[in-house]
């Protein structure tokens, strides 16, 4: 191992999507955060997999939910990717920002993609909990994706 180099500084020099994973609690209020693990995991039946931090203040919230949306962040998106990553889960959602959905999805106006997941199961993964979920809705925008890589974001263009 190199002296003195973090994982955190190697995992930078991996470029990651951006997404903000949300659902409804018990309260019937929005609740979410900035996650940038996430992949796919099965094509049939489509699953997913998000990575929660379990000292996260809506870990519980979202892994315990019924249903919760992966939205993929636009590149015009950064404010938002820093507020639901960085401000009190009071502060985070903001309803001019949130479009009414049929399906309960709480998808962001402007997003690159969503998905709206029902959990299939939840895995210990050190700090983090493993949330895998069957996508059951989504769509795609027209934005260029959010990146993050080496601590600053990017675009990613088609």
């Amino acid at each position: 191992m190199q002296e003195g180099l973090s994982f955190r500084q190697v995992m930078g020099a991996f470029p990651t999507g951006v997404t903000v994973v949300a659902a409804l609690g018990e309260d019937g209020r929005p609740h979410g955060l900035t996650v940038n693990s996430f992949t796919s995991v099965s094509l049939d039946p489509p699953l997913v997999l998000v990575c929660i931090d379990r000292a996260a203040s809506t870990h519980d919230i979202l892994v315990e939910a019924p249903t919760f949306t992966v939205s993929i962040l636009g590149a015009h998106q950064t404010e938002l990717a820093t507020r639901f990553a960085f401000d009190p889960p009071h502060a985070r959602f903001r309803e001019e920002e949130w479009g009414e959905r049929p399906d309960g999805a709480l998808v962001p106006q402007g997003s690159a993609a969503w998905l709206l997941c029902d959990p299939e199961a939840v895995h210990e993964g050190g700090d983090h909990s493993i949330l895998v979920g069957r996508v059951r809705f989504m769509g795609v925008g027209d934005a260029e994706a959010l990146v993050f890589y080496h601590g600053r974001y990017g675009a990613v263009s088609p």
